[in-house]
């Protein structure tokens, strides 16, 4: 069991240095997730669909604009990203949610690369199944409960798998990391426990229970790709801006409302080779940071023969 207290260590792609992350409502999550009645109030209350309802209505407030500059400030995020001023936005959410300024995530531009689908702290797996730790040792899930399909599952045996986790500081739009046919969005019913490393230290599996949305892109460069978003604690909204048909690497997918979440990519075996810090960072069982757009892997010129997992 992970010791209480513990930092969230993330190797900083852009300075090359292991930052501690510092996160949002810490003390609230530690209570919820590391005591014994903070977790009798996540299964009676903080998981539950309502909550999260709750929550997005006040953020939602006229109120709740009051809050956007502070957070601005607190936090240190970039306000020229912005493509308004920080004081026009009408509610919190509203700025949660934000698009920002043209060129501001600039796409990757080598016709071989896969790119971040979301701005956010990220765990590479060159091969599901054979990893050794994700949050924390002895911790995995299988690929049939992330899809809700077993025929997927098998499908995507034992290829790379990427988990980008996004904090309420990011930026929350997601996007697709290849080019490819996006086939219709499925949705997938479930709780919304919190997908930061203080929960998922103590349950990975959070990830495989959680509300969220599947959409399988395919005549990619790379054969068939799963992209899953996973709605969460104080995000009970995933937006599909974007649902169906052609779309271009970095094209935008879609928007999560207020809070915490994360997206799973998912590649069939032997097609893609992530990048080295990516792979490097994870082993050690530390996320790297980095921003959508910016490289994820390449893709291999000719697959490799991968043995599916067992």
């Amino acid at each position: 069991m992970p010791l209480r207290n513990e930092p969230i260590e993330v190797f900083n792609r852009y300075t090359g240095a292991t930052e501690v992350e510092r996160v949002y409502g810490e003390s609230w999550l530690r209570w919820t997730y590391e005591t014994g009645l903070g977790r009798a109030s996540l299964h009676a209350l903080v998981k539950r669909a309502w909550f999260s309802r709750w929550y997005g209505w006040r953020m939602s407030r006229p109120a709740s604009a009051a809050r956007v500059e502070p957070f601005i400030a607190q936090y240190g995020l970039d306000a020229s990203e912005l493509d308004r001023p920080a004081d026009s936005f009408a509610t919190f959410n509203e700025f949660f949610s934000r698009p920002l300024r043209a060129g501001a995530r600039p796409i990757d531009a080598d016709t071989r690369s896969i790119v971040f689908p979301a701005d956010g702290r990220h765990l590479g797996f060159a091969r599901w199944g054979a990893q050794d730790r994700v949050y924390a040792k002895g911790q995995s899930f299988d690929l049939a409960s992330l899809l809700g399909d077993t025929a997927l599952g098998r499908e995507f045996a034992g290829g790379a798998l990427v988990i980008s986790r996004l904090c309420p500081v990011d930026y929350h739009r997601f996007h697709f990391p290849i080019g490819g046919v996006a086939g219709a969005p499925r949705s997938i019913g479930g709780p919304l426990f919190s997908v930061s490393p203080i929960a998922l230290r103590r349950r990975v599996e959070y990830l495989v229970e959680n509300k969220r949305v599947v959409t399988i892109v395919g005549d990619s460069a790379c054969g068939r790709v799963a992209v899953v978003e996973i709605g969460a604690t104080c995000v009970g909204t995933i937006v599909q801006t974007h649902t169906s048909g052609r779309v271009e690497k970095g094209t935008e997918k879609g928007l999560f409302r207020f809070g915490g979440s994360c997206v799973v990519t998912v590649f069939q075996a032997g097609r893609v080779a992530l990048a080295d810090d990516l792979v490097r960072e994870s082993l050690a069982g530390r996320e790297i940071y980095a921003r959508m757009g910016d490289r994820m892997g390449t893709v291999r010129e000719t697959p490799v023969g991968v043995a599916p997992a067992t």
